[in-house]
């Protein structure tokens, strides 16, 4: 008597969580990349040996911010940018961050999408947490954005650190958010290309109210330590 077992398939093994793709050969473009956030990412990653376009509203204020982080950065207009780009980091400031990604919806068609943006207010108290009608301002840009693919990432990196060109690692973890795992494997592959620095997958979209609001925390950790702090998640 011959014996069977259930017919199903073996599952495959797990996928290592650290198999990330080569993103050496994308470009990146960066909406408000002439902000401190914003050109402290883009000298990182042009410094790792990663095509950048710094994007503006104002094509020669990027031009001339290219111009001074050399690397071969380039400078154009916000919808220039986001044409030219494979990966699109938005670091605007948070009063015009919907504004922008109206303007650009058509630009960004098909693009993938990374929003760094913190929604913040601040009084004599100190930084506090805003909560965008959305849930959170990548939730606000997936809406904004229907035909992009929208994650969430870099929220908890300082400025400071970023534009030290003394500085040769930067030593924080970034959280990583998005409905897709092959959208957040690509941000996070773009995150280690930054020495010192890695990529986390930290959910889903819905959860990134926490993640934005965290910064709130970190300022008053700076402000009391003279410190720039950043996050590093342990046991992973």
């Amino acid at each position: 008597m011959t014996t069977h077992d259930s017919g199903s398939a073996p599952k495959p093994p797990a996928k290592d969580p650290w198999d990330l793709p080569d993103v050496s050969g994308l470009t990146v473009g960066v909406l408000g990349g002439t902000g401190p956030q914003g050109r402290g990412l883009a000298y990182r990653l042009a410094r790792a040996g990663q095509k950048v376009i710094i994007g503006s509203r104002d094509a020669g204020r990027a031009g001339t911010a290219a111009a001074e982080l050399g690397l071969g950065v380039e400078g154009a207009d916000n919808a220039d940018c986001a044409r030219r780009s494979d990966i699109v980091i938005v670091a605007v400031p948070w009063d015009g961050h919907a504004k922008t990604l109206e303007s650009l919806r058509q630009e960004l068609a098909g693009k993938l999408v990374v929003d760094c943006v913190n929604p913040l207010g601040f009084d004599k108290k100190g930084a506090y947490a805003l909560k965008p009608e959305e849930g959170s301002a990548a939730e606000q840009a997936a809406a904004l954005l229907p035909d992009s693919r929208v994650t969430a990432a870099f929220h908890h990196l300082s400025a400071v650190l970023l534009q030290d060109t003394a500085i040769e690692e930067i030593d924080t973890d970034v959280m990583v958010l998005g409905e897709a795992r092959a959208d957040t494997d690509l941000v996070q592959a773009l995150a280690a290309r930054i020495p010192g620095m890695r990529g986390i997958f930290a959910g889903r979209l819905r959860n990134a109210h926490q993640v934005e609001s965290l910064v709130a925390n970190l300022i008053s950790v700076n402000r009391r330590y003279k410190a720039h702090a950043g996050l590093r998640t342990t046991d992973v």
